[in-house]
């Protein structure tokens, strides 16, 4: 692993913000906007576009995030939101009246509504694991697939706690799924990109990413991965570009049952966005060029300086051995709105969740950057 230098320069910042926001949207590098003016352009002649615009963007980015995530381009499809996943996920997986779906406390909303919608169509409960008081959600999530463990269908979980931090040990969580016959589903919008996930070892049944956050992605591009095991299911959708010999306009009424190889099936109506997808496409290959275990090993360095100035001041952040490289969360508890003003006076760009101040830097963090927040703080 290699600490990378700061990259402020391939970002369009203003030298008075100090963002450390990644977790709620990371920002467009100059690259990728001037990749989309590029699509822009294309997009305002049509008579230029053929056949192969709505297929070669699409392959080029599939695989590019194939890449960054460690699979196959097989394995993923495009999706427009986190809960276009984890619904297409309750739409596959089995499911019986009585049983259960387990989540985490307060977890992020896109991975509870579907299944709260799901048990109340076909009857059961949803399992909460409570907020473990030392972060060890992973100590949680055992306890609670140990006790339910005959009735629990489906796992829904994340990768990283999204208001703090804590990292969840998904190897060791599957394992435990497989052995009570459990399904696992993951929203990794926390985690892909910024720090390395092996899903292969992890082996889930679906996992999702908004993309808008660590992926680098424009606002409206997520990524889902199938395992080769649900690679025969149900789409959300029936439309024609995900249908075998799409790319034949000619003979699109046709009319097939067979689909696009692997997980393709499960892509979203009009997934070409050809305005959107080079932008993406560029933003991926930043990631490749940078790699997740290099950006991991960055952000963990610079977050235990950064938790070094919060503990100075006198707060306390979620342990080193419980919490995610990328994300710091610091428990601020009744001093948040004190603290919030202050860094929005200072032009310091943080999130706030619940008691949580939640830091999350990303490449653009210079040594000015830090001072400044030193300074604050």
């Amino acid at each position: 692993m290699t600490i990378l230098s700061p990259h402020r320069a391939l970002f369009d910042m203003p030298r008075d913000t100090c963002y450390l926001n990644a977790a709620y949207m990371t920002p467009l590098t100059k690259a990728q906007v001037k990749a989309g003016h590029a699509s822009l352009e294309l997009s305002s002649h049509p008579w230029d576009m053929g056949a192969e615009d709505f297929f070669t963007d699409t392959e080029r980015t599939r695989s590019l995030a194939a890449e960054v995530l460690g699979v196959t381009a097989d394995d993923l499809a495009f999706v427009p939101a986190a809960s276009y996943g984890t619904a297409t996920a309750a739409k596959n997986l089995p499911y019986e009246k009585g049983q259960a779906v387990l989540v985490l406390e307060e977890q992020f909303p896109s991975n509870v509504y579907e299944w709260q919608a799901l048990v109340e169509r076909k009857g059961g409960d949803i399992i909460t694991v409570p907020t473990p008081d030392d972060d060890d959600w992973t100590a949680g999530v055992l306890e609670a697939l140990e006790a339910h463990g005959d009735r629990i269908a489906i796992a829904a979980l994340p990768n990283v706690y999204w208001s703090s931090g804590a990292r969840l040990d998904l190897v060791t969580i599957s394992a435990r799924c497989k052995a009570i016959g459990a399904a696992l589903v993951l929203d990794l919008s926390q985690s892909l990109g910024a720090m390395p996930t092996d899903l292969k070892a992890i082996d889930p049944d679906f996992a999702v990413a908004a993309g808008y956050k660590w992926m680098f992605a424009p606002y409206g591009l997520s990524v889902m991965y199938v395992a080769p095991r649900w690679h025969n299911g149900a789409g959300l959708e029936q439309h024609w570009i995900t249908r075998k010999n799409s790319e034949d306009f000619r003979g699109l009424v046709n009319y097939v049952r067979e689909f696009q190889p692997g997980a393709r099936r499960f892509d979203m109506g009009e997934r070409s966005q050809m305005v959107l997808m080079p932008i993406w496409a560029e933003g991926l290959r930043q990631l490749a060029e940078w790699k997740v275990h290099n950006i991991a090993a960055t952000l963990e360095a610079l977050n235990g300086r950064l938790a070094d100035v919060v503990g100075n001041a006198g707060f306390t952040c979620v342990d080193t051995t419980k919490r995610a490289p990328h994300i710091l969360g610091i428990k601020v508890g009744d001093k948040a709105a004190e603290v919030g003003a202050l860094l929005k006076h200072n032009k310091i760009s943080a999130s706030f969740r619940g008691n949580m101040l939640r830091l999350a830097p990303h490449m653009w963090v210079d040594e000015e950057d830090e001072a400044r927040f030193a300074e604050v703080f």
